[in-house]
């Protein structure tokens, strides 16, 4: 869940469009994000797993969902201390945290049309 009130107050003075085009990349890129995750988990690509959640708990943190980020970063963890055990629960968690702020992001991103 975003925390609304910090997001709000970081993207007051950006102009409406850049706000949109924001949230617009992220929701554009939410699909391939989240493949290479489960591909890397699938292959058991500790570096993968290590780079492309670093990513993503990178970019979630621009929208202050702690939840989201924090969940990317234990799968990050994972990754570099090259563990498996409770990968898929945390990846189950992980997809659903992320696709809740996807459908947040696009109501906030209706507010700025």
């Amino acid at each position: 869940m975003i925390d609304r009130e910090t997001f709000n107050m970081t993207y007051e003075n950006f102009d409406k469009e850049v706000v949109v085009e924001i949230i617009d990349i992220f929701i554009s890129e939410y699909a391939d994000r989240m493949g290479a995750i489960r591909k890397a988990l699938d292959e058991v690509n500790f570096d993968g797993l290590n780079k492309h959640s670093h990513s993503l708990k990178g970019v979630v943190a621009n929208f202050y969902d702690d939840q989201t980020h924090q969940l990317a970063r234990q799968m990050e963890m994972m990754g570099k201390e090259q563990k498996t055990e409770g990968a898929e629960e945390l990846f189950g968690h992980l997809k659903s945290s992320t696709f809740a702020l996807v459908e947040e992001l696009k109501e906030i991103r209706s507010l700025y049309l």
